[in-house]
């Protein structure tokens, strides 16, 4: 932590409230299935098998792969592979399957091609501590640091970094183990069908090994924070990431008090600054949480005192303390655990929209209509823009979007969840019908339908997935729910 002084992103903590706790398993009896659980906390899964091979050698990590998925194909069980199991509905798990969990792996930068070949269980703090030794950083990461690139390419995560598309348009090329053991290298001009299946395809079309990542040089940025009507934020948003070539890095905010529900906005960016010191200071977590501004963004649970207080706090007291002046992998070196509730009867739920820049209106319109009223409590909104998507097959960005991500904090009883659903379906029937779309790793709650409708992909996803995995190996609950 950065001390006891409050960082800017620190008190404005955004996408990527929930904790991803309960997910390792207590051994089990002999007889009894290993329960695995994700982020959402909602969804403990029991399977026959959870393999999470050794770090070392590349190739001794594929023979294990490859030994776990002839024994999974002899027995009939499903496989699906996760690391921090940060998705919040079964993703990342398969019913009485093998589940795998990858961690660690090499990470190999290459200055002058500027990449860096990377393990697929790494997670992004590992990457960022190797870059940032040698004065490069992540073209595009998840929020958050403790992901697995590997999970990042495939649900193909964005940042803040601008503008910039997912995380996928950033990846030259990964090696994927197919369900036979067959290890083949993808790119966009070698297997590129497989390589759009890949990414953003949920683990269903094969084992993502490694990948090749570009990276930039690492700058210190100091950051501009206009507050504004949310009427007028799309416009300046696209006008700043778009028409200013020096603004490296920008995000919005949106009130969430219900006394003008969505009514206010804040957009920081950050430039370079002109005069940086001969050596940037090490990577530390500049957006980490002290014990002061996690309370404040707590506090809002259930209190739109509270509410009202964190918005006073993002607009007028965050400026005042902190420059905010910080290194690009400082501010994108954040744990999630900075953002977790410690209230063990409830959970964090990310939602996610994405809307082109010109229905943000008309999506701030059905936000109002829907979430107020539903008994679901809102703590955050965040707002990035998503560069278009030409590769992914399941592309929720084919033209530039507006990303808004959203954390609600709900109980674990039959009630609680019944509202989110109810929600969740109305608030993505209201964003499919302006064109935009819903992102995929969190709760099942949509119609199979309303997914069709914001993936218009789906169902030639389904088919090259049965064609490359006619035995159907690769399942999780995605697939189950979707697809089968």
């Amino acid at each position: 932590m950065d001390g006891f002084r409050p960082s800017r992103r620190g008190i404005l903590a955004g996408g990527g409230a929930a904790l991803a706790a309960g997910m390792l398993p207590r051994p089990a009896r002999a007889g009894q299935r290993t329960i695995l659980n994700d982020a959402s906390g909602l969804n403990p899964t029991p399977v026959m098998r959870h393999v999470t091979p050794r770090t070392g050698a590349t190739e001794a990590l594929i023979e294990t792969l490859r030994a776990e998925l002839r024994d999974a194909a002899a027995s009939g069980r499903p496989v699906a592979v996760g690391a921090a199991r940060h998705s919040m509905g079964g993703q990342s798990l398969a019913r009485d399957g093998t589940a795998v969990t990858l961690e660690g792996g090499p990470i190999e930068a290459d200055s002058a091609a500027r990449t860096y070949r990377v393990g697929a269980g790494a997670r992004w703090s590992e990457v960022i501590r190797q870059l940032d030794r040698i004065g490069f950083s992540p073209a595009v990461m998840q929020s958050n640091n403790d992901f697995a690139v590997g999970s990042t390419f495939s649900v193909n995560a964005h940042g803040w970094p601008t503008p910039r598309g997912p995380f996928g348009s950033t990846v030259r090329e990964i090696r994927l183990l197919l369900a036979d053991g067959t290890l083949v290298t993808c790119s966009r001009t070698e297997n590129p069908d497989l390589f759009g299946l890949a990414m953003g395809g949920y683990g269903l079309v094969g084992i993502v090994v490694d990948l090749v990542v570009e990276m930039v040089p690492n700058v210190l940025l100091a950051p501009t924070v206009t507050v504004m009507p949310a009427s007028r934020f799309a416009e300046a948003f696209v006008a700043t990431v778009e028409q200013a070539p020096t603004v490296r890095m920008a995000y919005g905010r949106l009130s969430v008090a219900r006394a003008g529900f969505f009514d206010e906005a804040i957009l920081t960016h950050y430039t370079e600054v002109a005069h940086p010191p001969a050596t940037l200071p090490v990577a530390a977590s500049k957006g980490a949480f002290t014990s002061v501004s996690r309370e404040i963004y707590r506090a809002q649970v259930g209190n739109d005192f509270g509410k009202r207080a964190r918005w006073i706090a993002e607009t007028r007291l965050s400026p005042a303390l902190d420059s905010g002046i910080a290194t690009r992998n400082s501010l994108m070196n954040e744990p999630v655990a900075n953002l977790a509730a410690h209230d063990r009867g409830r959970t964090d739920i990310l939602h996610e929209y994405f809307v082109a820049p010109d229905r943000f209106g008309a999506f701030l319109d059905a936000c109002r209509e829907t979430i107020p009223d539903s008994g679901c409590d809102c703590l955050n909104v965040t707002l990035r823009y998503v560069a278009a998507d030409p590769d992914s097959r399941l592309a929720y960005a084919p033209v530039p979007r507006i990303a808004a991500v959203m954390s609600f904090t709900q109980g674990f009883t039959a009630g609680e969840e019944a509202a989110m659903m109810r929600m969740t379906e109305a608030l993505i029937e209201r964003v499919v019908a302006i064109g935009g779309a819903y992102y995929l790793p969190y709760r099942l709650h949509a119609r199979r339908d309303q997914m069709a409708r914001a993936y218009p992909a789906l169902d030639s996803f389904i088919a090259d997935k049965r064609r490359h995995d006619p035995g159907l190996l690769f399942r999780n609950a995605l697939w189950s729910t979707y697809m089968a």
